[in-house]
């Protein structure tokens, strides 16, 4: 390694080292349990979960889990990459060392998103119709009452166009690769009888 790239790469870590820094400590002074934002942050990461304990298809809970885990890993990665180049921004956050915010990615909208994928299939419903409704409700309903809130912020242009493509291709993406394992999975039981 060169004696500019290893200074660059010190410099890298000082900055991430001061933000980590700077993030704990508004976190502890403006976002830690203390603050209303911190409850309401706790309660769309906790209430999803323990709803999804009670109504989850248990029959189904693989296929069921496998599509919210990926519309959780997808949607955790638009909302990284969002946040990372100051698209939009989470003032508070449950946890001050996660980038975005974990109570929506991780929580919040797999578990939405696992409940419609899990009623469409029960009912034998258009899924592709129900993801733009709920795409639309989180993207047009759910982020403006966020944004009234002050718990989120949209920058350089971002508008609620942009939040509804980001949620229905994350749904689109999710679904496809569920798709796609349930077919190897059918073929291989296929293949083996």
């Amino acid at each position: 390694m060169s004696e500019t790239q290893n200074n660059f790469l010190t410099r890298l870590k000082e900055i991430q080292m001061d933000q980590t820094d700077t993030w704990l400590n508004y976190w502890q002074r403006y976002s830690d349990l203390g603050t209303w934002q911190f409850w309401i942050m706790a309660a769309f990461f906790i209430l999803p979960l323990v709803i999804l304990f009670f109504f989850l298809d248990k029959k189904k809970a693989l296929l069921f889990g496998f599509y919210g885990y990926n519309v959780h890993v997808f949607f955790t990665y638009a909302d990284a990459i969002g946040a990372n180049m100051l698209k939009w921004f989470y003032p508070y956050k449950l946890y001050p060392l996660l980038a975005s915010s974990i109570s929506l990615d991780v929580s919040l909208v797999p578990v939405s998103y696992m409940f419609v994928y899990q009623w469409t299939y029960q009912h034998k419903k258009n899924y592709y119709l129900f993801l733009l409704i709920i795409s639309a409700i989180f993207a047009f309903v759910f982020k403006p009452i966020l944004l009234s809130a002050g718990l989120f912020s949209m920058n350089k242009g971002t508008n609620y166009i942009h939040l509804f493509v980001i949620y229905v291709a994350v749904g689109v993406i999710a679904k496809w690769i569920t798709n796609l394992f349930v077919y190897f999975e059918k073929t291989q039981i296929k293949n083996t009888q």
